[in-house]
């Protein structure tokens, strides 16, 4: 059975993982006889907003503890990760992932990522395995991979950005994906694009299916 680590980033789309993107995903790994084990980083939020009214709310909240939430309580931090132990590697999406496990959201092609969220990219490239990223997490692909080929959907302003960073953006639509084959990395647009939750779920599918086939 193949094995497959997804790093969330928070619980919620607009300060953490998309929820949608996240379930979907768990939900194609095991409905491929895969199973999976969750991580994030064990970091405080950037900021809290309120999911009804868009607006920021006065608390802080922590990225590993919101997003156990998500994996029933059954997550680890991000910096137990092995690439040894896995697989595959995916990162669904959110503006978690632009906020908490980089700050692209702030500073675009020139941002950074949290030192772990780069070692597990790293390692598992590293080691020829395959890794996943849904909606906008190819961002953190593209500042770590440097001329990596991959897709943030059709999006003509972040797509310009990606390839600021040194990545090489393919437009795509709804479910399709892109791969890398240098790197073994697999990227779909997921809610980057106008998107319902089928969409959003053969996106996650296939990405999975692909990865599966890179292994």
């Amino acid at each position: 059975m193949k094995k497959f680590a997804v790093v969330l980033s928070g619980c919620g789309v607009y300060d953490g993982a998309e929820i949608h993107e996240a379930t979907l995903t768990l939900y194609a790994v095991a409905s491929s006889q895969a199973s999976y084990e969750i991580f994030a980083p064990d970091t405080d939020q950037y900021h809290v907003v309120n999911h009804i009214t868009g607006e920021e709310m006065n608390e802080t909240r922590n990225v590993l503890i919101e997003s156990a939430r998500i994996a029933r309580g059954k997550i680890h931090p991000l910096s137990e990760f092995r690439a040894v132990d896995f697989d595959g590697l995916i990162f669904p999406g959110g503006f978690g992932v632009a906020k908490n496990l980089s700050n692209w959201a702030f500073k675009g092609p020139e941002s950074t990522l949290l030192n772990e969220v780069s070692k597990a990219i790293n390692s598992m490239v590293e080691a020829g395995k395959p890794v996943g990223a849904l909606c906008i997490s190819p961002v953190l692909l593209a500042k770590t991979l440097k001329g990596a080929r991959l897709t943030i959907g059709s999006d003509a302003e972040t797509a310009a950005a990606v390839q600021t960073a040194g990545a090489k953006h393919v437009e795509t639509t709804h479910g399709e994906v892109v791969v890398d084959e240098k790197f073994k990395i697999v990227t779909t647009p997921c809610y980057m694009l106008d998107a319902n939750i089928v969409q959003i779920a053969e996106g996650a599918n296939n990405v999975v299916k692909t990865m599966l086939k890179l292994m």
